[in-house]
């Protein structure tokens, strides 16, 4: 119950985890303290490891991720909505 009253607040702990290759952003949580979630971001970092992720960089906070997995590809898609680059001039 505490940690639901935590995480409501935005005040629970979270592992966030980027690789660079797969270009992902992962969150892990929530966690009722830093320790917790220190401990258990091992674990998630071996995993992505075990599926050949590089790059990959751990960061342990107090936030309220709105997804929990992002995939951005090398195309520039992103969680399956396309970005476009800014146009200038007229097009037909």
């Amino acid at each position: 119950m505490m940690l639901q009253l935590l995480e409501f607040l935005g005040l629970a702990y979270w592992v966030e985890i980027k690789t660079d290759s797969p270009a992902c952003t992962y969150y892990f949580g929530p966690f009722s303290n830093q320790q917790e979630a220190q401990e258990a971001s091992y674990g998630y970092v071996e995993d992505l490891k075990e599926e050949e992720a590089t790059g990959i960089t751990v960061t342990i906070a107090r936030m309220k991720p709105k997804d929990l997995t992002i995939f951005e590809d090398e195309l520039g898609e992103m969680n399956g909505h396309k970005r476009f680059p800014a146009l200038s001039g007229q097009l037909s």
